[in-house]
């Protein structure tokens, strides 16, 4: 399904890949991501991620503004900032853009360690990578079954309605 079937009054969780493609203006999915985002402005849908999510978006943000900023590619650029740590003081454009997305209403849930452990189990039973597990367990532990993601392995995960920017 896509962002087009999402109804007014629904309460959605919003993976790290939408709120990405949201703040980097992506040239094929950034729009209607944004559009999401707007919807949760104007209340007229309940957004909600995760203080797990918001790291993956801060990284991600990073590498992207780095290979930006200081003309790297962006494969790579991960080893690249390692190598070069004192490059991470100039990057300052990541950091404003997490900041922003508590001002959008979308609610950050935080993660006790009983999550991580309900995660690893989620993960062996879905044949589900870490960060992808513990989405379905942050999920499952607040009653939300309905998922704004651009990852098509998370279609796997019975009780959730997976609606992709595509």
């Amino acid at each position: 399904m896509t962002f087009a079937s999402i109804r007014a009054g629904s309460a959605i969780f919003l993976d790290a890949n939408i709120l990405v493609y949201h703040l980097t203006a992506h040239p094929t999915l950034g729009q209607v991501c944004t559009k999401l985002v707007k919807d949760i402005e104007q209340k007229v849908i309940s957004g909600f991620c995760s203080t797990h999510v918001m790291t993956e978006i801060a990284h991600r943000l990073m590498l992207i503004e780095a290979s930006r900023k200081l003309g790297w590619p962006l494969a790579g650029s991960l080893k690249r900032l390692k190598k070069r740590p004192q490059e991470i003081s100039k990057l300052t454009d990541f950091r404003l853009a997490i900041q922003q997305i508590p001002k959008t209403g979308i609610q950050v849930l935080t993660i006790g360690p009983d999550l991580i452990d309900a995660a690893a189990a989620i993960s062996q039973q879905a044949e589900l990578l870490s960060n992808d597990a513990l989405i379905v367990a942050v999920m499952q532990k607040n009653g939300l079954n309905q998922l704004a993601s651009h990852d098509k392995g998370l279609d796997k995960v019975s009780g959730i309605i997976r609606y992709d920017p595509s």
